[in-house]
This record gives C-alpha cells, sequence and structure tokens, in this order.
C-alpha cells in the first residue's frame, strides 16, 4: 500500500490522508460522482482523515477533515484531540467539542458513579448538586486548556444529561451535538 499526505500545512505537515494499492477499493458500485469525489483517476483514496508522517514515516491521524475547526487567526483545532483530553478526565465519560459564537465548547456526558463515590450527589440536594457540578466542570476545563495552545481553548463545558446517540461502530454521531440552532438554549 503507498500512502502519502495531500496538500500538508507548511508549519505542522498535516493534510489529508490518501492511499493506493491492491487493498483499495476500485469505486463505487453504480456511482461514478461517489468514486471521482474520493478516487482520482491516479488510484489515490482520499479517506477523508487529517495526519501527517513523522521522519521515520511513521502516520499520525489528527481527525478527520469535516471535523476540523478554524480558529478565529486561520489556526486548525481538531476537536478529536481535546474530546481525547475531555474523556481521560475521571468526571467524564463521553464529550463532544465544536464551535459555537466563534469559541469553542463542549458537551460533557458525566461519570455519574465516580461523582456519586467522590462527592455523594445522592446525599445533597439539587441545587447543591448543579453548583457541584459546574464548579467540577470548570475545574475539567482549566486542566484541559493547560495542556492545549491558547488558540484551542474551551471557554465552556456544558454538562450533557445522558450517553450521546453513536453509530454502529460505536462513533458518536457528532452532527446531532455540534449543530447549534440560533436562540438555542444548552444543551
Amino acid at each position: 500500500m503507498d500512502l502519502k499526505i495531500a496538500d500538508p500545512d507548511p508549519e505542522t505537515g498535516v493534510g489529508e490522508i490518501l492511499v493506493r494499492g491492491a487493498n483499495v477499493m476500485q469505486g463505487y458500485f453504480s456511482d461514478p460522482e461517489a468514486t471521482a469525489a474520493v478516487l482520482g483517476r491516479d488510484g489515490w483514496f482520499r479517506t477523508g482523515d487529517l495526519g501527517y508522517l513523522d521522519q521515520q514515516e511513521y502516520l499520525y491521524i489528527k481527525g478527520r477533515c469535516k471535523n476540523v475547526i478554524v480558529g478565529p487567526s486561520g489556526e486548525n483545532i481538531y476537536p478529536e484531540i481535546i474530546e481525547g483530553l475531555l474523556q481521560k478526565n475521571s468526571y467524564v465519560q463521553e464529550a463532544v467539542v465544536y464551535q459555537e459564537g466563534g469559541r469553542l465548547a463542549a458537551k460533557a456526558y458525566l461519570d455519574y458513579d465516580v461523582l456519586d463515590q467522590e462527592f455523594q450527589f445522592d446525599r445533597i440536594g439539587e441545587a447543591e448538586g448543579e453548583k457541584l457540578t459546574q464548579k467540577i466542570l470548570d475545574q475539567v476545563r482549566a486542566e484541559i486548556n493547560a495542556q492545549l495552545p491558547a488558540h484551542s481553548g474551551l471557554s465552556v463545558i456544558y454538562r450533557y444529561p445522558q450517553p450521546f446517540e453513536k453509530t454502529p461502530t460505536n462513533k458518536v454521531k457528532r452532527y446531532l451535538y455540534t449543530a447549534v440552532q440560533e436562540n438555542a438554549s444548552q444543551p
């Protein structure tokens, strides 16, 4: 299999991952338009994934082309990286990062078993629980932002009340949670 990066960023080397070889499909059945969109005449398949090759030609995947958020100064922000950091936090089970009004926001489904064990949520009132939850989300945001470049920092994390809907391959259906409607309240 051959592998290359299309249109790599001059600073980071990140670009779309292209592959070619006997293991790559020859096209979509009876759909020449879809085939032309992802498969060049020279046999290179556009994966839709972003990545870069290091000095030893190891591939590092950064995210999906369609998920990249362009920051206010033109920086590429990869929400999957931030989501991965959020999900390493013991209080967060799942997270989705998106752009909201020119700033980065996240929706997080919390690990309520951990919260109950650590803070005994079942013994405190609803108002006190909400205050404590917000304090925890603010702490998580500060910890995550300390690990990220300034242009990738989260402005806010919203508590999402239930697990996110997933595809059959267990990936979050991002489009359900990242489309921000005007005048819509969060989450």
